[in-house]
């Protein structure tokens, strides 16, 4: 496998001191799940000291460890690379790793669809030419540097994500990467509790993004977004040439029509280039409206679109995002699971609903909803857990299942005839649900990642496991 770092090039990059000569192709920010052969970044945490973990790294194969002090019991032969500080290094490396390579690179931010826009830019893209993109939901101060430090020099495209719960995060994000385009996915009350002026700083805070811009650099802007003015009004700050999307008769990137399929869904759009039709492998319309902001992005990369399209058809949803599994009951029948348990706001949580009217159950069977709070809405909190009810009310879910300490507020709101039990915690909504699903039953899970939605998922999946066999 070809080197991503050599020990004289890290060490130039850091400013760092290489021990041995060694050549690493990957970098790892866990000593548990690093690949053999990766730079093991040794970070000191809140809980944990990376240092500690050196020589387990280079046992289980790590090529070299970047260090800012040589751990104790380590052989004076360990391939190190010593740095002042592990997290001043681990930015020069991601630094570094931009500079040196061709690849043009999008920015993705947004309050919600910003891993979903990222997997779908990289999918697309990967038809057009080499593609980089981060890894899982890597888009905060470890993981934007990381994954510009994983970045190959050979690629053509990188794709980044950032993320923020507070004003400032993503201008030290978006300054690393300096992107050509970037992209902002969608605007809602998600970590509204940590702004005092509510969306419009939200609003502000994702628009950070465009101060990384490079010159001439293109800003791709949801036309349909709350606050959009104040999206817009940043980007020509920046002198940014401005695409919008959305379902907007203003938008560049119009959505016209979306009809859910077997496989995800069909959209039909007007583009600049004109009218077009794709098969995306996503369900949802939120997701439609999201391609066409990877669309646009991709396009302003300079990716011609027969080279986008069957990327998108080929896209799956991502666990924790949508993914779609028929699970056997025991005692006979399915039960279909989407699972969008990575976390919740108000607006994903609408999105997802939509997920589950879009999805009619076989003769029988019920659409129910198992939510989990949505989590950082301050103040606010208990009239955006309420509101919910009314889309809820006016759609075909039967029944709606809760846990954690906001959602009474729902339930409370909520028609008597679609209440299901609630719970305090997730594992005991789990129980309830188990014991009163139906064949033909489809199953929407979702909440904030503080409300552990992924015990459910897990207790359904397994809860369709066969037994093991006995003796």
């Amino acid at each position: 496998m070809t080197a991503l770092w050599t020990s004289a090039e890290a060490a130039a990059a850091t400013g760092g001191s290489a021990h041995g000569k060694w050549e690493v192709t990957d970098v790892s920010l866990d000593s548990r799940s690093l690949q053999p052969g990766a730079l093991f970044v040794a970070l000191p945490g809140p809980t944990y000291d990376g240092h500690d973990f050196v020589g387990a790294a280079l046992d289980r194969g790590a090529g070299a460890a970047l260090v800012q002090r040589r751990p104790e019991g380590l052989s004076d032969k360990a391939p190190l690379l010593l740095v002042k500080d592990s997290e001043d290094g681990l930015r020069a490396l991601g630094v570094a790793g931009r500079k040196r390579s061709q690849a043009r690179r999008l920015g993705i931010t947004g309050s919600v669809g910003k891993t979903s826009s990222k997997e779908m830019a990289r999918a697309a893209l990967s038809g057009a030419g080499i593609t980089h993109a981060s890894a899982a939901s890597h888009n905060n101060h470890w993981g934007v540097p990381l994954s510009l430090s994983r970045l190959p020099a050979e690629a053509d495209f990188g794709v980044f994500e950032m993320g923020m719960n507070h004003a400032g995060e993503i201008r030290e994000l978006t300054g690393l990467v300096r992107p050509q385009v970037a992209l902002i996915t969608q605007i809602a009350p998600a970590h509204i509790a940590h702004f005092d002026d509510g969306l419009d700083g939200i609003a502000k805070a994702k628009a950070e993004i465009f101060e990384g811009l490079e010159p001439d650099g293109t800003a791709i802007i949801n036309a349909d977004a709350p606050r959009v003015a104040i999206l817009l009004a940043a980007a020509e700050a920046q002198g940014a040439t401005i695409v919008t999307f959305g379902a907007s008769d203003k938008a560049d990137y119009r959505l016209l029509a979306y009809q859910p399929s077997e496989s995800g869904s069909k959209v039909s759009a007007l583009l600049p280039q004109g009218a077009v039709t794709f098969d995306l492998g996503l369900p949802g319309r939120h997701m439609a409206l999201n391609a066409l902001g990877v669309l646009a992005a991709a396009l302003a990369m300079g990716a011609d679109l027969e080279e986008l399209l069957p990327g998108l058809a080929a896209q799956e949803a991502l666990a924790g995002r949508g993914a779609r599994q028929v699970l056997d009951l025991p005692r006979g029948g399915q039960i279909t699971l989407i699972d969008e348990g990575y976390n919740a706001n108000p607006t994903s949580v609408l999105a997802a609903l939509d997920l589950l009217q879009a999805t009619p159950p076989a003769p029988g069977g019920r659409r129910i909803a198992v939510l989990g709070d949505m989590l950082e809405l301050g103040a606010q909190s208990a009239i955006l857990h309420a509101g919910l009810a009314t889309a809820i009310a006016g759609s075909d879910c039967d029944l709606v299942f809760t846990c954690g300490q906001e959602m009474p507020a729902l339930q409370e709101a909520l028609p008597a005839d679609k209440r299901g039990p609630h719970r305090e915690t997730s594992k005991a909504l789990a129980e309830a649900l188990t014991d009163a699903l139906r064949p033909s039953d489809v199953i929407l899970v979702k909440g904030s990642l503080g409300a552990r939605m992924a015990v459910i998922v897990e207790a359904l999946k397994a809860l369709a496991k066969p037994p093991a066999p006995s003796g």
